[in-house]
Order: C-alpha cells, then sequence, then structure tokens
C-alpha cells in the first residue's frame, strides 16, 4: 500500500486524537501512514454519489460509513465491494482510494475472530465512487441496516456525529482528497 502526505493534525484534531473504543478493547490512532495489509481488520468506506455521501443507519439510530471486518483470506478489494453491498446496497464504480487508518492495539486476550491480526491491527479508510442501487442485505453476523441515505456532505457530517464526534472530520478529509484528485 502506498503513504500518502501526511493529513494536516491541526485542522482534525479529533480525527487525529487518541481514542479508546471500549466496545472493542482498543486504543485506535488515526493516520495516513498506511498499514500493511495483513494487519487490516476491518474496512471502511467514504462512498461518494456525485458530490453526495451514501450513509447507514442501524437499530440504535446512529450512523455510520459501510464497512466491517474482512473474512478469512479475503483481500481489501473483496471486502469493500462485500460490505457496502450487505450495508448500504451498494456498488462500486470508481476506483479505491485509501486515504488512513486506525491503526489499533487490543488489550483482549484472543482477538475478534480466530483468522484476525491480534493484539495489532488497522482499520482501514478509503473512498470510492458508489451507486446505491440495491438494498442492504444484513446478513445475520452483520450490522442490522435499517435505513440508507445519500446526502449531501454537510448532511452527512451531522449524521456521522451520531457515532463519534471525529466522524466529521473524516469526512472533511475525504471530501478534500477527493476533490484534490
Amino acid at each position: 500500500m502506498d503513504v500518502i502526505p501526511a493529513g494536516p493534525v491541526d485542522r482534525f484534531p479529533l480525527l487525529y486524537a487518541p481514542q479508546r473504543w471500549e466496545w472493542a478493547g482498543l486504543d485506535a490512532q488515526f493516520s495516513t501512514t498506511l498499514p500493511p495489509e495483513p494487519l487490516v481488520q476491518s474496512i471502511h468506506v467514504v462512498g461518494f454519489v456525485g458530490d453526495e455521501v451514501a450513509v447507514c443507519r442501524d437499530h440504535r439510530d446512529v450512523w455510520f460509513l459501510p464497512g466491517g471486518t474482512r473474512e478469512p483470506g479475503e483481500s481489501v478489494l473483496a471486502a469493500v465491494d462485500r460490505e457496502i453491498a450487505e450495508e448500504a446496497g451498494a456498488r462500486r464504480v470508481g476506483p479505491l482510494r485509501w486515504f488512513g487508518a486506525h491503526h489499533c492495539v487490543s488489550d483482549r486476550s484472543e482477538p475478534y475472530r480466530p483468522h484476525l491480526p491480534h493484539p495489532e491491527k488497522a482499520w482501514l479508510w478509503c473512498l470510492t465512487d458508489v451507486v446505491v442501487d440495491g438494498v442492504p442485505s444484513n446478513p445475520p453476523d452483520g450490522e442490522q441496516v435499517e435505513e440508507v441515505r445519500v446526502v449531501p456532505v454537510a448532511r452527512a457530517r451531522e449524521l456521522l456525529r451520531t457515532d463519534g464526534d471525529w466522524y466529521p472530520e473524516l469526512l472533511d478529509l475525504a471530501w478534500e482528497l477527493r476533490r484534490a484528485a
């Protein structure tokens, strides 16, 4: 994977701040230094539909970007395609661009799933153009998506705040990188 230029830490302080994700037992730190592919446990996608973004809502009324955990032997690209279909009813129609990762260390004694890296791992963030032309498949072992919306970036920033105060900054970084390409 390529390394992209360092991100503007001073403009995105919440995104770059060290985080503790209690629900997963992880200490996480965002960086634009991309991890080696074997450390990528999860992928998450900023899916652009023109100048808008596809966002998903679960049963808790939390909005999030589609993504999830890699399956055994699954490539990053295959995980992206599977996750956007499962969670957003979407398909990729443009190239995939990795733009950052949360580098994580788990304090759990076992990996989340046996095939996943442990205790070090990464959550890879990418952006791509998508078409939302289906419905979420909601597999039994995945998140149960109740609604998918394609909304302007400003509205996506508001909605994603329900999943973390740093999400709007992540979206802003993805938007800047997309516009600069």
